[in-house]
């Protein structure tokens, strides 16, 4: 049965209870995610004659992300996209053996996202990422430059975190629910409690597949580039710097 966003069963006792998530909003999302990222390319594309020279990749280069960082962001990367494919796989009617490789992306990506959390808090400069009421001022006026994030670039990492960390979550709640190496099925969570974990995990699996491909999207803008270049090699050029952030808030090293 289905009704709005919340797709309903009847148990054994003949109540209703929440199955999970509609299925049929996965296209709602992928429709108006294309249409919004398709919108920004054409208008990006009119303003194009309007903006000045990129800055050079040329001279001198600062450190941007250190080696450790970009490997997080990298195994990140690869197991949320694993997850969405794992996921949306049997929705979309694709015969693969998807529960294993599903749950597997699922524990790296904790373990991984926990290895973050402890880093940021006690290695890394944790209050560059805060967003402050002066990041709220930089889309409107070009003369704000940020530190060393942008405030599109602290929004996308705060509702990643929002909506990654939901989907751990619930996922870990259900993961205790199958059969693993580790242990056999429980059946211990009742179908009303196990049918509001699927319905919270849908919908971060729906928010997560739109943030992933606005991530990516953004990622290929060809102003953009340097940043994604910076993902892989570590650093971005003094030019690029000084082009694009206040050299007051952010002074990194020296690249080797």
């Amino acid at each position: 049965m289905g009704e709005g966003i919340v797709r309903y069963k009847y148990d054994v006792w003949g109540e209703e209870v929440i199955l999970g998530v509609s299925w049929d909003l996965l296209w709602v999302v992928a429709v108006a995610v294309l249409i919004l990222l398709a919108a920004h390319a054409i208008i990006m594309a009119v303003l194009a004659n309007k903006k000045m020279d990129k800055p050079s990749s040329e001279g001198r280069r600062v450190l941007r992300h250190e080696t450790i960082d970009r490997l997080f962001h990298w195994i990140m990367a690869g197991s949320i996209l694993l997850l969405i494919l794992t996921g949306v796989a049997p929705i979309i009617g694709l015969r693969i053996a998807w529960l294993n490789w599903h749950w597997i992306a699922g524990l790296v990506l904790t373990f991984v996202v926990i290895f973050h959390i402890v880093r940021s808090l006690f290695w890394q400069d944790f209050k560059s990422m805060i967003l402050g009421p002066r990041d709220f001022g930089e889309p409107f006026d070009s003369a704000k430059k940020p530190g060393k994030y942008s405030f599109e670039q602290k929004g996308m990492h705060w509702a990643v975190t929002v909506v990654v960390l939901a989907v751990i979550v619930t996922g870990l709640l259900m993961f205790i629910q199958i059969d693993t190496p580790f242990w056999n099925r429980t059946n211990s969570m009742p179908e009303s409690q196990l049918g509001l974990v699927f319905l919270l995990h849908g919908l971060s699996t729906l928010a997560l597949v739109a943030l992933a491909a606005t991530h990516i999207y953004f990622a290929l803008r060809p102003e953009k580039l340097f940043y994604t270049r910076s993902m892989i090699s570590g650093w971005i050029s003094e030019d690029e710097m000084t082009a694009n952030h206040d050299t007051s808030r952010w002074s990194p090293k020296e690249a080797d």
